[in-house]
């Protein structure tokens, strides 16, 4: 089979078969590195992401490391970032919180001024379906579901034991935010 024959199939693949088949092509991409032309179709588009708490959190309290380049990244929309309601409401009743505001040296309008600016440049997720409980973790979920609803490529976590597996049952990568950096710096 030709070079232009296995593309053509790869993008029919991509646009055309079942959702499910597009899935199981995905996490052969992730996984094993299978369907190499279509990991460079699929690669192609912008990554879909959803940021946990704990990376944001981690990101307001230093300036160094992936976490503050994935927030600035975000801004830059350099990938779609993926927030449900409650999940907006749990960056900014986590972000406020007196230890946080205290570590980062900012006030509680620095963090509503930098999620004001987020809420800008996200894409919006509406919860369509609840699939609880699947964590250990009940303010988990929220985050699961988001991603689930807002069909993520990734989950960005420092919790990966808790969410990867079940992430991985709805085709998501829980991966740490050093992981993600590195993806999109390349770009």
């Amino acid at each position: 089979m030709d070079s232009s024959t296995v593309r053509r199939k790869a993008w029919s693949l991509y646009f055309a078969e079942p959702f499910w088949k597009l899935i199981e092509v995905i996490a052969d991409c992730l996984a094993y590195g299978r369907h190499a032309i279509a990991c460079d179709i699929i690669s192609m588009r912008t990554m879909r992401v959803v940021l946990d708490t704990d990376m944001l959190v981690a990101a307001f309290r230093s300036d160094q490391g992936a976490s503050r380049q994935l927030l600035l990244a975000a801004l830059d929309r350099r990938f779609v970032m993926l927030v449900s309601v409650p999940l907006m409401l749990e960056y900014e009743a986590v972000l406020t919180r007196q230890e946080h505001l205290a570590a980062a040296r900012i006030t509680a309008g620095d963090v509503n001024t930098v999620l004001d600016a987020l809420a800008a440049v996200i894409e919006p997720v509406r919860l369509s379906f609840l699939w609880r409980p699947r964590l250990k973790d009940a303010a988990d979920e929220m985050v699961l579901e988001t991603a689930v609803n807002g069909t993520a490529d990734r989950l960005v976590t420092f919790n990966v034991k808790h969410l990867g597996k079940p992430a991985l049952e709805f085709g998501i990568r829980a991966v740490n935010p050093g992981e993600v950096w590195r993806v999109i710096a390349e770009k």
